[in-house]
């Protein structure tokens, strides 16, 4: 088990290259812009599918002020998709004009994510989801990289129905997007058995947080709630809105990634519950949003939600079992949903308004 902490300053004095695949993405950026200013070296791999530069861009700023230095040379980008095991392959050595590193640790975000998605789409979301992961572990096994932490997905439980989710009980997926996070935690785990390869998954739950794109018919629903009551347009609620979920703040992801990579040899080739351990009905959470913002600016109108049909694909309720995460990793959450989105609101205020 590891000190969050401890691991930071750690990290400070011991310089190591990472790889982040998505890393024009949200959770992607986040990731890339706590290791700049860690001092550690990043390659970054993204085709721009559903990431963006502005985000990237953001996270090196981010990174600069906080340390007081451009961090920038210590950022090495590669255009490239995850579908081709050439542009795999190509990531796993950090360069420039000086130098060149091989990279250590790979911190795998790059995937289509949403259910919706999925459902339209199948074809497209196997392919990124379940070929080019299969892409990054082989690249990644070759390039003897030390740790595989990768994105795994809450969306795996599938229909079984007891709370709050426990890693060693899954039930059948409900949409593609599932299955191909299966596949995933099962391709880990041959690699794992057949090969010594290292992995970790870990189960996000519902993160959210700063550069979570609010735009988009697959839009996160905090930033797009956001961003439409901000511009004055009605927010939609699938179903009753007593729909329930985990939702849980960016930096917590972030700490997790970090912990997972460095775990001891016992914390390897298993997945984890990434999230609170807590509830949040989508009723609540509008209102949670509402309140943040009619008193962080004053101008929005309070109006009702409109109920649309329950989606296909959604399980009802959703809340994780974290403990295995505590006990084997040493995760802490430092943010509760109630401080995530007032760290958040102050972002999408700056940057959707």
């Amino acid at each position: 088990m590891t000190d969050y902490k401890q691991l930071q300053e750690h990290l400070k004095t011991k310089q190591n290259t990472w790889l982040i695949s998505g890393v024009a993405g949200f959770i992607g950026s986040n990731l890339l812009e706590k290791l700049l200013t860690l001092g550690q070296k990043v390659v970054g791999l993204d085709n721009f599918d559903t990431g963006y530069q502005h985000n990237i861009d953001q996270a090196i700023e981010n990174a600069a002020r906080i340390n007081g230095e451009d961090l920038s040379r210590n950022f090495c980008f590669r255009n490239g998709d995850i579908r081709n095991l050439e542009d795999c392959k190509k990531s796993m050595i950090w360069n420039d004009s000086l130098s060149e590193a091989p990279v250590d640790f790979v911190l795998h975000q790059a995937a289509l994510g949403s259910v919706p998605r999925s459902i339209e789409d199948p074809i497209s979301t196997n392919r990124a989801n379940i070929d080019g992961f299969l892409n990054m572990l082989v690249a990644s096994k070759d390039a003897n990289v030390k740790r595989f932490v990768y994105a795994a997905s809450s969306s795996t439980y599938g229909d079984i129905p007891d709370l709050p989710k426990v890693e060693d009980s899954i039930g059948a997926p409900l949409s593609p997007y599932a299955v191909t996070k299966v596949v995933n935690e099962l391709y880990a785990g041959v690699f794992a058995k057949t090969y010594g390869f290292r992995t970790t998954g870990l189960r996000y739950f519902n993160i959210f947080g700063r550069r979570q794109d609010p735009n988009g018919a697959y839009a996160a629903v905090i930033p797009k709630w956001v961003s439409a009551i901000l511009r004055k347009e009605e927010v939609f609620i699938n179903g009753d809105g007593e729909t329930s979920r985990d939702f849980c703040y960016v930096d917590n992801a972030v700490q997790m990634n970090l912990l997972a990579a460095f775990g001891g040899d016992e914390t390897t080739d298993q997945v984890y519950n990434v999230a609170l351990n807590d509830r949040t009905s989508l009723n609540e959470l509008y209102h949670m949003i509402e309140d943040r913002l009619f008193h962080r600016i004053g101008s929005p109108e309070r109006k009702q939600p409109t109920y649309k049909n329950f989606r296909p694909g959604d399980v009802r309720h959703s809340q994780a079992d974290i403990s295995k995460a505590q006990k084997l990793l040493g995760y802490k959450p430092e943010y509760t949903i109630s401080e995530g989105l007032d760290e958040a609101i102050e972002w999408y205020i700056e940057f959707l308004s």
